[in-house]
């Protein structure tokens, strides 16, 4: 196993950030509508044009059962680390204290999963670019252990003035869109900016997972099924616009971009791409059908491109181990999703262990170490 660790997937959660960080960092225009910290019910919770987005940990959680937005079980209790009102990702001490006691050399920090949420383009645009400046500005205490994942903003013109903004103030190696929050779809022209500016900068584009608010239609709503929900929206985030990457020539004209599925799972993906691969043969054998219908040529089989552009992440996934061939030399990236409680932070090199133990050491190495040094440009 390896002796240290990169992680390729892990977080800065919207209740973990400073007090004051729009209300101190928007331009003045918008600092009368900051997203702010106020109290409901005895909690500390974040608000933002009256709408509550979630709880924040810088105080100590109230008690009772009506509170607007209820804690729950995380990797801290895991831990035996009880005092959260230190927000403690959110002070670089405290982070690299807790990524030494998992044996970890360095993360990707993703942000935030979709709870900076306004339906004002502009005020959304300015919080994500105070949101992303702070993130670097953390990064800053260890740059080479501390890897910041800026948010882009949803719209093709907003997403690349960011990433050319971020990309000028330096340090930035990997970027996060929200892909099922996107508009328009991807087989919109208009994101061609985007990914021109992401083979020229050569910046990798980071897709995760999107948070998803508890569902009082369905029929598990308040029941012990109800965990299990969110399995339902794993594959709904990412296979429209998965498949639009090939279906509309995206990956063959850019084939410098390079992009990361983060805790987008590993199984359904070899199905996929083995029907895409079918698609394309059929889309030439009937070529002359096609031939006056326009689009792209999509000369290129989706599995090589897939093979050479991207790349999944994993934390404790036993089919991933088995699917090392399909996903190409170096394209399996282990993660600990610190500090979710889903993840296996503080027991990362146990999770290791578990599902490895049937690999080469030089394999295990691979998986949790020089894949993401050698994508990441780290040491």
């Amino acid at each position: 196993m390896a002796n240290t660790l990169i992680s390729c997937d892990d977080h800065m959660d919207l209740s973990q950030l400073p007090a004051d960080l729009w209300q101190a960092r928007l331009p003045a225009a918008l600092r009368d509508r900051a997203p702010h910290i106020e109290e409901r019910d005895g909690q500390a919770v974040w608000v933002c044009d009256g709408k509550v987005w979630g709880r924040w940990d810088g105080k100590p959680p109230a008690s009772g059962n009506q509170r607007t937005v209820k804690p729950l079980y995380n990797s801290f209790d895991r831990a035996g680390i009880y005092d959260q009102s230190a927000r403690r990702p959110a002070v670089a001490a405290l982070r690299l204290a807790d990524m030494d006691r998992d044996g970890v050399q360095a993360q990707i920090i993703f942000g935030p999963i979709f709870q900076i949420s306004t339906d004002d383009p502009a005020l959304r645009v300015a919080c994500y670019r105070v949101y992303n400046d702070w993130l670097m500005e953390f990064c800053e205490a260890a740059p080479e252990r501390l890897i910041g994942a800026p948010m882009l903003p949803e719209s093709p013109q907003a997403a690349t003035e960011e990433l050319l903004r971020l990309h000028k103030k330096g340090g930035v190696r990997q970027v996060t869109l929200m892909i099922a929050n996107i508009t328009p779809k991807l087989d919109d022209p208009a994101w061609e900016s985007l990914w021109t500016a992401l083979e020229e900068t050569g910046i990798v584009l980071g897709w995760h997972i999107t948070v998803f608010g508890p569902n009082p239609q369905s029929r598990a709503a308040g029941k012990a099924a109800s965990v299990f929900e969110n399995t339902k929206f794993f594959m709904a985030n990412f296979l429209e616009p998965f498949v639009d990457l090939f279906a509309w020539g995206i990956l063959e004209r850019h084939p410098k971009l390079k992009m990361v599925m983060a805790e987008a799972g590993t199984g359904w993906l070899p199905w996929l791409v083995q029907e895409l691969d079918y698609r394309h043969w059929r889309l030439w054998e009937a070529k002359d059908f096609w031939a006056d219908k326009g689009g792209p040529a999509l000369e290129t089989k989706p599995s090589e491109l897939f093979k050479r552009q991207i790349w999944a992440t994993f934390q404790e996934d036993y089919a991933a181990m088995s699917l090392i061939p399909f996903f190409g030399e170096g394209h399996l990236l282990w993660a600990s999703d610190y500090p979710h409680p889903d993840g296996v932070w503080p027991n990362s090199k146990s999770a290791i262990e578990r599902q490895m133990q049937d690999l080469s050491p030089e394999m295990r190495q691979k998986l949790a170490h020089d894949n993401a040094a050698k994508l990441y440009g780290l040491g």
